[in-house]
């Protein structure tokens, strides 16, 4: 007889996946409002980004930086944070401030690009820390006559 019951995976803990999901959310939902500006009011954008040759390239720029802000926030709230999300956030986010860091520098864009390079390095950032973590603090030091004092004399020995 063949047991074809599923049955349910164990749970992964949810505060390992929290703050990948977070920085996920955050980068999607950015990634998403820019992305779809240019698309929704290109007057408003070329007002504050100025103005612009080729309007198919910034809507195809739009297009892109929009689906990946979508898929960003797909995976953080399906909780499913994969390296290939990873890879994708990180470099979207180092491609796009490098274009934005190298064509201010040549005066082909506006100096407001270079907020957005500070707002993809940030996040590329937030990434590294989140997969490195923090410098954990130093231990305390030990003090044992001082926890004995604590303890109301009771023995500070590991063996009662």
């Amino acid at each position: 007889m063949v047991n074809d019951v599923p049955t349910a995976l164990p749970a992964l803990p949810q505060r390992a996946a929290t703050p990948y999901r977070r920085v996920a959310a955050v980068q999607g939902a950015y990634f998403l409002l820019t992305g779809l500006w240019p698309l929704l009011s290109i007057d408003s954008f070329q007002a504050v980004t100025g103005r612009k040759m080729d309007l198919w390239l910034v809507y195809t720029v739009g297009s892109m930086v929009g689906v990946i802000g979508l898929t960003l926030l797909v995976a953080a709230f399906s909780r499913r944070i994969t390296p290939e999300i990873g890879v994708l956030a990180i470099g979207s986010a180092l491609g796009l401030a490098a274009i934005d860091v190298i064509f201010v520098a040549r005066g082909v864009l506006s100096w407001v690009y270079l907020a957005d390079a500070v707002a993809e390095l940030a996040l590329v950032g937030w990434w590294m820390v989140t997969h490195v973590g923090l410098p954990d603090r130093p231990a305390a030091p030990e003090y044992p006559h001082v926890q004995a004092l604590l303890n109301r004399g009771q023995s500070v020995s590991p063996n009662p």
